[in-house]
């Protein structure tokens, strides 16, 4: 039997499903009612293995699979895309929309797949279930997908299965089954689109900005594959082997990532990057008051550690220490949603590429640094930090950017979308940075009543929703560009649903609640 807290996130999830579905209501929506269908089924086998020992790789404990939620987030967010971009009359971003959820519907198929396969007995009614939304979701792919786009979700699904069994491998404990089919679904779909958009450069099809974020992705991650094979027939802890890293980081960034963005943005990428972040005196003032906060971060690690020093060794920080963080990053983004969106776009590229980088001195323990790094970052730890790698803070950062990232912006007139859509931006600064914060801290400190199943308190929930209207409230005067038309309710259950699902899931709430909140605007 499913344990309650499972069973409520899946009612949560199925309840945005059908609201989706509602909006939409054409064959795609249908295929996600059909895949999270089966996907709430499946998941009952993955978390039987993982309950069992057996699945094929090490995965995080403490939490259930997390099938269901993270299935329907890429088909989700390609459905409302699509409608979005249908309605703005956009035929490129619109058939971008159907790929992107048609990717997402084959990866979760895949992973489903996996765990029908894998479970002992073979459960009959679970293989019934999966074969007939396959033969649904596959159907509607072959009369709604042209051949080249057929090749392109192929592409994906081959590069997903690939890094799953590497990284997977070389990660243990590092995610759930969602969450890797979050995040290396993820990955995949970039490392496609930087293919399929460096063979086709000369079309002149794109933004500079968004080659920035497809080339600084895959560059840090192709950076790390490297190493990791490197270290594993040499000792990364001497000089030797830290000077080694460091010059092939050198290397590599100004021999291959340098070059390639060159070629897709067709100028120098150094010229082009210091000339955009200072082309405004707004940008100046902006970049001034980030480099403040982040020394504020900084001090707020260091004071901890110190404090550690002086107190205990077994010092951890407490909840409501964490969420300082989190208050920071509310105050980085929202000053970059409001005067220069592109900035803060590019900005947070740059964040996520040197958080990564930090990440691999810590995790190679890479002189002079490395040591100090692991010392410092190893009070911030918790249960979800199981893995060798410390996950968190960079799951902060992509929760309040992809929201930025995925907004599309070719489908938003005068860059905003109508109605609930125009929130989208702010998504990961109400979800997380605003919802996730105040639940933390007023749960913990006043919360009585619990959830069922659940450590989170009805306390914390009902302030998290009310701070996140407040929040809505407030950006309406201060960001003139952002015009409700009245779709309060939709907000209201939107904001509603996200904070529930934060109480009741056992995944990483930092990357899943910023993306449903999007969703819900969205659509």
């Amino acid at each position: 039997m499913l344990n309650k807290p499972v069973l409520v996130e899946s009612l949560i999830v199925f309840i945005i499903v059908l609201f989706v579905h509602a909006v939409v209501w054409d064959r795609y929506s249908w295929c996600a009612v059909a895949l999270a269908v089966q996907a709430f089924y499946v998941q009952f086998k993955w978390d039987r293995l993982l309950q069992l020992g057996g699945a094929v790789f090490q995965f995080r404990t403490a939490a259930n699979s997390g099938l269901l939620p993270a299935s329907m987030v890429i088909p989700l967010l390609g459905v409302v895309m699509k409608e979005r971009c249908k309605s703005a009359g956009i035929v490129y971003f619109e058939r971008f929309g159907i790929v992107v959820a048609s990717t997402g519907m084959l990866v979760a198929l895949f992973l489903s797949v996996i765990a029908v396969g894998i479970t002992k007995p073979v459960p009959t009614n679970t293989c019934i279930l999966t074969g007939v939304a396959g033969s649904i979701i596959i159907y509607t792919m072959k009369h709604s997908l042209t051949v080249s786009e057929v090749v392109e979700v192929l592409e994906v699904l081959l590069i997903f299965v690939y890094l799953s069994m590497i990284l997977l491998y070389l990660l243990p404990r590092c995610f759930t089954p969602g969450e890797a089919l979050l995040v290396l679904g993820g990955v995949s779909f970039v490392f496609n689109q930087l293919i399929k958009r460096s063979l086709n450069v000369m079309e002149g099809r794109g933004d500079p900005i968004d080659f920035f974020l497809l080339v600084a992705v895959v560059g840090v991650v192709l950076l790390g594959l490297f190493f990791t094979v490197l270290f594993i027939f040499m000792d990364s802890g001497t000089w030797i082997s830290s000077m080694f890293f460091h010059m092939m980081t050198a290397v590599l960034g100004l021999g291959v990532i340098m070059p390639w963005l060159y070629r897709l943005i067709q100028r120098n990428p150094l010229f082009w990057l210091l000339q955009f972040l200072f082309q405004t005196q707004t940008r100046v003032y902006l970049l001034v008051y980030w480099t403040f906060l982040a020394a504020s971060a900084c001090g707020v690690v260091f004071y901890q550690n110190a404090k550690r020093s002086s107190e205990s060794k077994k010092h951890q920080a407490s909840t409501i220490t964490r969420k300082y963080f989190h208050f920071i990053v509310v105050a980085t983004y929202v000053p970059g949603l409001i005067y220069d969106r592109q900035l803060l776009y590019v900005a947070a590229v740059l964040c996520l590429a040197v958080f990564i980088f930090l990440e691999y001195i810590r995790y190679f323990r890479i002189k002079p640094f490395g040591q100090t790094l692991r010392h410092l970052l190893s009070l911030f730890l918790d249960e979800r930090d199981s893995g060798p790698l410390i996950l968190t803070h960079i799951y902060l950062l992509l929760g309040m950017s992809l929201p930025v990232w995925l907004f599309p912006r070719p489908c938003a007139p005068k860059g905003a979308l109508s109605g609930a859509g125009a929130l989208v931006p702010y998504s990961g600064v109400l979800a997380v940075g605003v919802g996730d914060t105040i639940a933390s801290v007023f749960g913990s400190t006043m919360g009585e009543i619990k959830w069922p199943g659940t450590k989170k308190t009805v306390e914390g929930t009902m302030t998290a929703i009310f701070a996140q209207i407040i929040a809505v409230a407030l950006i309406l005067i201060f960001d003139s560009s952002v015009n409700l038309n009245s779709s309060y309710a939709w907000i209201l259950a939107s904001v509603s649903l996200v904070s529930l699902l934060e109480a009741y899931t056992t995944q990483i709430d930092n990357l899943l609640l910023p993306l449903y909140l999007q969703i819900m605007f969205m659509a």
